[in-house]
């Protein structure tokens, strides 16, 4: 009656596994002529390594998932940095405008010419686990190309980030130029990408230039922009808000809050001596105002990825732990399944010998 009752309960458990496993799962307790089954032969090490390894992977992309969280404060505080400098160029922009006749004014950069060479700046990341956010950028640089060259225009790629060096590395658009974009943005490489691209305009070997970049909107949303770089416009420039995105924490959970421009410098316009000719002053307000733009461009795209990392960690973290349940349930099963085998051996073993 105990043998019996035994086997009873062994039958039981195999049958839970198997109704627990999907079908042409490696660890289907299906009867097999080409193989034995896990569970019935006891191996239970393949699913307590696999355990392990969802578990050391969730470790893995949770520390990925807080350390883009701190980075993503550290290209905050970036931001907040360069609020100042944006918010005096555009006040003193105002100032040597006003004292400008602009029907006068004459300057190589401003130059709006017919368009047969673009170089198109392109802001990509160095690193991939981060989601959409290359393969979005990517995918509207080359529809951008596609465009241009539908209506008989040259384009030449000026590549920010190692991603899209590795994608337009195999395409036939020429790239006139490489620059690391790296952890954070510098102010070197603005700088440098900066006059790099005044020198193209100004010798016109290019006849404009446009920046593909995405814009930050907040942790889970982000888009790619197109904005034309030169020629630079006289208007718009002194009105033009600068966004600031504030993380902190609301309800136990990480959320990111807009800053008003309105709060960035003040609101009264000091009164201004010209030594040089305003138009002398403006062509060099110009240029730093280009640099700095470029400068602003590239740390959006810095926090449009970092939050795109958290969320791809976040959802991989979110994922393992559930795979680790499922694998969990699985393997006490058949844990089970296995002691119950054994037992019922020795059962019979007992009951053999009791009958000898």
């Amino acid at each position: 009656m105990k043998v019996a009752l035994t086997l009873f309960c062994l039958i039981a458990s195999l049958f839970a596994v198997q109704s627990f496993m999907p079908a042409g799962s490696i660890y289907n307790t299906a009867p097999s002529r080409s193989r034995s089954t896990v569970v019935m032969d006891g191996k239970t090490r393949i699913l307590r390594d696999r355990i392990k390894s969802v578990k050391n992977t969730r470790r893995i992309t949770e520390a990925m998932r807080l350390v883009a969280a701190a980075r993503v404060r550290r290209a905050q505080e970036a931001v907040l940095k360069s609020r100042p400098l944006l918010a005096q160029l555009q006040m003193v922009y105002k100032t040597v405008l006003a004292a400008c006749n602009q029907e006068d004014i004459e300057l190589p950069i401003l130059e709006v010419r017919e368009v047969k060479k673009v170089a198109l700046v392109l802001i990509t990341g160095d690193r991939g686990l981060c989601g959409s956010y290359n393969s979005a950028v990517i995918k509207s640089a080359t529809k951008r190309i596609k465009k241009l060259n539908d209506q008989g225009i040259e384009v030449e790629l000026v590549l920010v980030g190692r991603k899209g060096e590795q994608w337009f590395g195999r395409r036939p658009t020429p790239i006139a130029a490489k620059f690391l974009l790296g952890n954070a943005p510098q102010p070197s490489v603005g700088s440098e990408l900066a006059n790099f691209l005044v020198a193209k305009f100004l010798s016109k070997e290019v006849d404009a230039a446009e920046l593909i970049y995405t814009r930050f909107n907040s942790l889970i949303s982000s888009d790619p922009s197109i904005r034309t770089l030169l020629p630079l416009s006289l208007t718009g420039i002194e009105s033009e808000e600068d966004e600031v995105f504030m993380m902190t924490t609301k309800e136990g959970k990480m959320v990111m809050q807009k800053q008003p421009a309105a709060d960035a410098g003040p609101a009264t316009i000091p009164d201004y001596i010209f030594e040089d000719e305003p138009a002398e002053i403006l062509n060099t307000m110009l240029t730093l105002y280009f640099s700095a733009t470029l400068m602003r461009c590239m740390q959006e795209s810095i926090a449009s990825e970092l939050a795109n990392r958290m969320t791809a960690m976040q959802s991989a973290s979110t994922n393992a732990k559930k795979i680790t349940n499922v694998l969990s349930q699985v393997y006490n099963r058949a844990r089970q399944a296995t002691v119950t085998q054994e037992i019922l051996e020795i059962s019979a073993g007992a009951a053999a010998q009791s009958e000898a």
